[in-house]
């Protein structure tokens, strides 16, 4: 349907789109995956570590300490999964919610400075592309599932 140089345009955007928005954690201290482990955390836990890597893509060597400095900034806690106590499953603290929460202001007002100076006609471009857009997440997800 799309030429093979269109699609890698659109990859490539994004993923700057994405190391871009990354980069906006940084302003609480978390390194990007941090903030993405604990956004995770705080939007679907409480969660399995095996699950929690699956959905990060990370492998369970490095989600380990990712997990552990999180615990250590008492971002999210670890608990014994009810169903199976062998089992350990993470979710947000309180403190874990509120970081979770401004991010994901500072990442919403981050792309909204960027709309305003962008013309008219590209912002409203974007605007109008969120629904394919969030089609292509899905389709995106469904062949990962």
């Amino acid at each position: 349907m799309t030429d093979t140089e269109t699609l890698s345009r659109l990859r490539g955007v994004i993923s700057r789109l994405a190391r871009e928005l990354n980069a906006t954690a940084t302003g609480e201290g978390l390194t990007p995956t941090q903030a993405s482990v604990l956004g995770l955390i705080a939007f679907r836990g409480p969660l399995g570590l095996t699950e929690l890597a699956q959905l990060e893509g990370v492998n369970p060597t490095m989600l380990s300490r990712v997990v552990g400095r999180l615990t250590e900034l008492d971002l999210i806690q670890r608990d014994p999964n009810p169903e199976d106590l062998r089992v350990i499953q993470v979710e947000a603290t309180e403190a874990g919610r509120e970081v979770h929460e401004r991010v994901k202001l500072l990442r919403t007002e981050a792309i909204g400075a960027c709309l305003d100076e962008l013309p008219d006609k590209s912002a409203r471009q974007i605007i109008d592309a969120l629904p394919a857009l969030e089609e292509l997440a899905l389709a995106l997800r469904a062949t990962h599932s």
